[in-house]
């Protein structure tokens, strides 16, 4: 696991509680049944305050699963 990957785990379990470990790299819009649009103002607020960052409002409709955000938090640059 990557820092990134570790992080982004942390940013999860804190946004999903009941979410276990090992469902979070699989997890995603429609994988979670919590996660909803205040689950995602939550989620995205716990990212930025981890990874010391402002995620584009513009690429919050497309960042619907760890998967995904994973691969923006790798694209920024100095990742």
């Amino acid at each position: 696991m990557t820092d990134a990957e570790a992080r982004l785990t942390r940013c999860f379990l804190a946004a999903f509680p009941g979410l276990k470990r090992e469902q979070i790299a699989s997890a995603s819009v429609q994988t979670v049944e919590k996660w909803d649009s205040v689950a995602t103002v939550t989620l995205v607020a716990l990212i930025e305050e981890e990874f010391g960052i402002q995620i584009d409002l513009e690429a919050l409709d497309r960042l619907d699963s760890y998967r995904t955000i994973l691969d923006y938090l790798n694209a920024l640059p100095g990742a």
